[in-house]
């Protein structure tokens, strides 16, 4: 098996063209991993989702990583990690630009919002629990590819 290292532009191309990766977070000192949606432009990932552990952590520690990867053939597979920061896009004056733009990114894959909107075992979405649109700012990103 080889294993190379990703150039920057590979790492984006592969951050461009999926749609699901592993955020991981942490508060006192313990990890928390989970999947997300996301769209990727302009060095930012964008997400959506409601509120819950994910975001309370966010908000207390907005230092995150991003894991994207994808299977190749046989035994091979390129995964690509985003060290990033958390950034609220909030729904209140200020903010307009930023989230507009996360929904006409996010917006442009079919049912974009149903992963972020659904917990499991909830009733259904209601203005008592707003949804959250946020982004991770690109600060760093690295990849391997590993083929046979």
């Amino acid at each position: 098996m080889l294993i190379r290292t990703l150039s920057a532009l590979e790492c984006t191309k592969l951050l461009t063209a999926n749609r699901v990766g592993h955020l991981a977070c942490a508060k006192g000192g313990q990890p928390y991993v989970v999947p997300v949606h996301y769209a990727h432009a302009d060095n930012h990932l964008y997400a959506f989702s409601m509120p819950g552990k994910k975001i309370d952590w966010m908000r207390a520690n907005p230092l995150v990583s991003v894991q994207v990867g994808e299977r190749g053939q046989g035994r091979g597979w390129r995964s690509v990690v985003v060290d990033g920061r958390y950034e609220e896009l909030p729904d209140r004056i200020g903010h307009k630009l930023e989230r507009d733009h996360a929904w006409a990114m996010l917006s442009k894959h079919a049912a974009w919002w149903e992963p972020g909107a659904l917990k499991p075992l909830m009733p259904a979405v209601s203005d008592s629990a707003p949804h959250v649109f946020f982004r991770i700012l690109i600060q760093q990103v690295s990849g391997r590819e590993a083929s046979e």
